[in-house]
């Protein structure tokens, strides 16, 4: 849940925006009763905030002549980033889906022209964003704290609870924080464990800065990493697949998904490792190009018998159409 404060700024934003709102209608973009949102009201005319309150049936709130914000600019292209760029902060659970998202919004409507801020508002009623579907969220405040971290090269101690619900707290030195499959990490030195682990941040249960620094590796990559490692546990089969494609086209697919992907004379080598061998044969069938499967046997058995699930699929069709 954001700070009261949070929402409070919000609905600044929304009038400034807006221009004249009814009570519902702000409570309803805020996600909050209406009583709450009087109580919003009272803060900002408490500090000086010119709102004026329409009384009766028909009533609304408005801002007092002469109360704007700064102006700004943006094109169509940078309006477009912009309402993108918050659709895609809302899906990747960064923020929660309210006081945050709608008041950095209505900063910028309240900036654009008209015609720009119906184009804008456009774009966010429109698109529909499938990042993933079990996002976990990630605190904003954490976030902040990691962040800042990793850009200022100073070592953070972490409280962390890991999946079997054991406590242990740690220092680390955070090179870098990525987002998988919906799933924040960060990774870095684990002074405990005295190697390069990762940490997901929904199992973060305190974080704060120490004042030791260290030197981050030069062209780290968080993703990589985290990609490699996921691929790379140890699980019931083992794989290797050569791919008849270029590193490029597999890295578009879901092969990232499947293992790590080596350049080969006679295309892509993907390696890995999984419990369930038909998910990884189900998921080969799914590609766009060919391949030739090395080892095991199991993973060979496994896509005969989707092939031959799929041809039955197939002759039952051709029988109820016929």
């Amino acid at each position: 849940m954001y700070h009261p404060t949070s929402r409070v700024l919000a609905v600044l934003e929304l009038l400034q925006s807006h221009k004249r709102m009814t009570g519902a209608e702000l409570a309803e973009r805020l996600e909050v009763n209406i009583r709450t949102l009087r109580r919003y009201i009272t803060t900002l005319q408490d500090i000086g905030i010119p709102i004026l309150a329409e009384r009766g049936r028909y009533g609304a709130y408005t801002l007092g002549v002469g109360f704007h914000l700064p102006p700004m600019m943006f094109t169509n292209d940078e309006a477009l980033a912009l309402e993108v760029g918050l659709l895609a902060v809302t899906q990747l659970s960064l923020v929660d889906r309210g006081a945050a998202v709608e008041s950095a919004r209505a900063k910028l409507e309240n900036v654009m022209p008209l015609d720009l801020q119906s184009r804008a508002r456009a774009v966010s009623e429109s698109i529909r964003l499938d990042l993933n579907a079990n996002q976990t969220t990630a605190p904003s405040e954490l976030m902040l704290v990691l962040t800042q971290a990793v850009q200022h090269t100073r070592q953070i101690h972490l409280r962390y609870q890991s999946s079997d619900q054991r406590e242990t707290e740690r220092d680390v030195d955070p090179y870098g924080i990525a987002c998988r499959w919906g799933q924040w990490y960060v990774v870095g030195w684990c002074h405990l464990r005295e190697d390069l682990r990762s940490f997901r941040l929904d199992r973060v249960l305190d974080a704060y800065t120490t004042d030791a620094v260290f030197q981050r590796p030069e062209h780290f990559d968080a993703l990589a990493h985290i990609e490699k490692s996921i691929a790379t546990l140890p699980r019931q089969h083992t794989y290797e697949v050569l791919l008849k494609s270029d590193v490029v086209r597999a890295q578009k697919t879901a092969c990232a998904t499947l293992g790590l992907l080596e350049t080969h004379p006679d295309g892509v080598m993907l390696r890995g490792s999984a419990d369930d061998i038909e998910w990884v044969a189900r998921q080969l069938a799914s590609l766009p190009f060919g391949f030739v499967i090395h080892a095991p046997d199991e993973l060979r058995i496994a896509l005969k018998k989707h092939a031959a699930e799929l041809i039955a699929l197939v002759e039952t069709s051709e029988t109820v159409n016929s």
